[in-house]
């Protein structure tokens, strides 16, 4: 057997809840740590992190603080990149405005400013829920692409509408190199990773998921709906705000309303769904299945010796992406996060049916 649990005991209450109660799923995880940290940094070229790593790591940062609304609460949200937007816009006034902003600092700023954005557009949840706050949260979307480009000084008086972001730089340290910023982007997703899966594992989460799965119920056994879902509303968006600030700053370096657009939120949408609802793995997995297939798809014709056209290649990649996420809802609706569940399950009794 591959998992041999057997001589493992638990002699605490700590030991009986950790987060990887089983050796081999901790040796595992930090073995992919030492990957992401030790190997790939000196193992992939400058373009692979601009292209693929950095958008990997902070949008599964993005996917992560969906989840925590949608999976984990069961408030559906169409607004997500709006929240991105906030969280990359506040922190672009923070450093602007107030000399001598550090970039934490202000990454963390753009995460509470969106906070505050999330706890008032999660209001409606108090009395509707369902396709009505899908609406709700859609027109936080609408309301932000009309105030980046409406009010003046939300870009500080950009005459384009577009803003830049200063250099990076955390206490003296100069983040100038993809490799430093595929660091920094990846010590916070892990950061707030743990945070989060220990906020889900404990009562806080237990109301969230009580929520998503009978309110009524919830209510009456003593669950407070005003407390646990405007909470969920604030966590989602603290996340998702600094995912945001992450994506301007980082990635993209200099952006305008367009970056932040519905696409975005629907993207983001499909990744949780794909990866998992109700799973902080899961949003890792959707956000790779996002951003590294469709990377695939555009070279296997390469691969094949296939003499296509650009434009035909980018319809079939649009073709293949949409009917391999119909069969992935269709196969394991749970999501990737099922699938890896399942298959780590058969390995803890392989070779035995049962």
């Amino acid at each position: 057997m591959f998992y041999r649990e057997n001589g493992q005991f638990k002699t605490s209450y700590a030991a009986d809840q950790q987060i990887f109660s089983v050796a081999q799923d901790r040796y595992a995880v930090l073995l992919i740590l030492a990957v992401a940290f030790l190997v790939i940094p000196f193992a992939a070229s400058d373009y692979t992190f601009q292209a693929v790593l950095i958008p990997f790591v902070i949008m599964s940062l993005g996917a992560m603080g969906l989840n925590i609304l949608v999976g984990y609460c069961g408030q559906i949200s169409l607004g997500t990149a709006a929240f991105m937007a906030v969280g990359a816009y506040a922190a672009y006034n923070l450093q602007a405005r107030i000399e001598g902003m550090p970039l934490l600092l202000a990454l963390i700023g753009g995460g509470l400013v969106a906070m505050v954005f999330g706890i008032v557009f999660g209001l409606p949840s108090l009395r509707i829920r369902g396709l009505y706050l899908a609406v709700a949260t859609l027109a936080a979307q609408f309301f932000v692409d009309w105030l980046t480009t409406r009010a003046a000084w939300v870009t500080n008086n950009s005459s384009s509408g577009s803003v830049s972001a200063k250099p990076l730089a955390i206490l003296g340290w100069s983040i100038d190199t993809p490799v430093e910023k595929y660091l920094l982007c990846l010590v916070i997703l892990c950061v707030l990773g743990l945070a989060a899966k220990n906020l889900v594992r404990g009562a806080i989460g237990r109301e969230w998921m009580a929520m998503r799965d009978m309110d009524v119920a919830a209510a009456v056994i003593g669950i407070r709906p005003t407390y646990a879902k405007l909470s969920a509303f604030a966590v989602s968006s603290f996340i998702v705000g600094i995912a945001g600030a992450l994506w301007g700053f980082v990635h993209l370096g200099a952006w305008e309303p367009a970056a932040f657009s519905l696409d975005r939120s629907l993207q983001l949408l499909f990744m949780i769904i794909i990866g998992g609802l109700g799973s902080i793995v899961g949003s890792i997995f959707g956000a790779a299945f996002f951003v590294l297939l469709p990377l695939f798809l555009t070279q296997v014709p390469h691969w094949l010796g296939l003499p296509i056209s650009t434009a035909t290649a980018t319809y079939l990649e649009h073709m293949i992406f949409g009917a391999l996420i119909v069969f992935f809802l269709i196969v394991e609706p749970h999501g990737l996060a099922k699938l890896w569940a399942t298959a780590r399950q058969k390995l803890r009794v392989w070779p035995f049916p049962h």
